[in-house]
């Protein structure tokens, strides 16, 4: 998540480098040889304005879809930060207290279970973009995933014992048995008669809300925007771009016919093409860079972040006196 007020205009420039330089080069080449007498290159404008604007829908709608998938995403862990609360006072007050080694146990269990939900949300998808040379040279210097630079056995070490860390270890979706294990702890406690139904139930109504909210945040991460919207839009895309300075070449032309620069105008096609070329891709690329919110880019949820906050404010229940350090923003980005 970027926390700066606004992204530099350097930065801007950085990560849209390679496709500007293309934008350039796609409206020069046919500029040039209109230029040189292959006037038979010209296109009417008035069909690149519809394809415009249908384009300007197209890439709208996908903007507000991606903007809908990261809103959903950030209330999904908003989500998991009331409920963790919630299960962590509940747990807490209803068990032995402050000092209580299953108390303990449990809050530490809990810590592994989001160490291991945001560890499978950052795994890559084949749909997601943050392998894409841009996304990769933008990150480069600017920040880091910590997910890709650790495992998730070596973070998850720290909060179950042997055995149970090699259980978990052997299982697909960690996370989800992380939960089974709450339960199951939570159901011997009854049997032993140390929790009241009244308490097993509240305790229960926690782990399912917890669960809720995983289920949740899968959807997001293994249903992608659907491919079908994307891949007619892509085309949509390029071949606006490419037909563009073929149908401005005439009216940049007339532009100056009369005054002082009439032949020179029709070079003002290369900059001001090029410029309306970027501004449709670069909308589209923001929305693309969004559309998936767990995968890792600089506008994601920063569930490290969160999982982090959540770590403190449990541990801090508990009175524990070592506490982590809140997780600072490289770059004005916290992951």
């Amino acid at each position: 998540m970027y926390t700066g007020r606004r992204y530099t205009a350097l930065v801007f420039f950085k990560w849209t480098l390679r496709k500007t330089l293309w934008m350039f080069l796609i409206a020069a080449i046919p500029t040039v040889l209109y230029a040189l007498g292959w006037h038979f290159l010209s296109l009417p404008w008035q069909p690149l304005a519809l394809l415009g604007t249908a384009l300007a829908f197209s890439v709208g709608f996908k903007n507000n879809a991606s903007y809908g998938r990261l809103w959903e995403a950030r209330q999904i862990y908003g989500a998991i930060i009331n409920d963790s609360r919630s299960f962590a006072f509940t747990l807490r007050d209803t068990l032995g207290g402050k000092e209580d080694k299953t108390v303990h146990m449990m809050f530490y269990r809990h810590f592994a279970w989001l160490t291991a939900l945001r560890f499978q949300l950052r795994e890559f998808r084949p749909w997601e973009n943050t392998k894409n040379r841009s996304n990769k040279n933008f990150s480069e210097g600017n920040f880091s995933i910590p997910e890709w630079e650790s495992h998730v056995e070596d973070e998850l070490k720290h909060y179950l014992n042997e055995d149970e860390l090699k259980y978990i270890l052997s299982k697909k979706n960690k996370s989800t048995q992380l939960i089974a294990l709450q339960s199951e702890s939570l159901g011997k406690l009854k049997k032993e008669g140390i929790l009241s139904d009244i308490e097993w139930l509240e305790l229960q109504k926690c782990i399912t809300r917890l669960i809720d909210d995983q289920g949740k945040a899968e959807r997001i991460k293994n249903f992608p925007y659907p491919r079908n919207f994307e891949t007619v839009m892509t085309f949509l895309m390029y071949i606006f771009i490419f037909l563009l300075p073929f149908g401005l070449l005439k009216e940049y032309e007339a532009l100056g016919k009369g005054t002082f620069l009439e032949g020179y105008t029709i070079w003002f096609n290369i900059p001001f093409t090029a410029l309306i070329a970027w501004a449709f891709h670069i909308l589209d690329t923001i929305g693309e860079s969004s559309v998936n919110p767990f995968e890792g880019n600089p506008n994601d949820v920063p569930i490290t972040q969160i999982s982090r906050m959540l770590e403190i404010d449990l541990k801090d229940m508990l009175d524990d006196k070592n506490l982590p350090e809140p997780l600072a923003a490289q770059n004005n980005i916290l992951m």
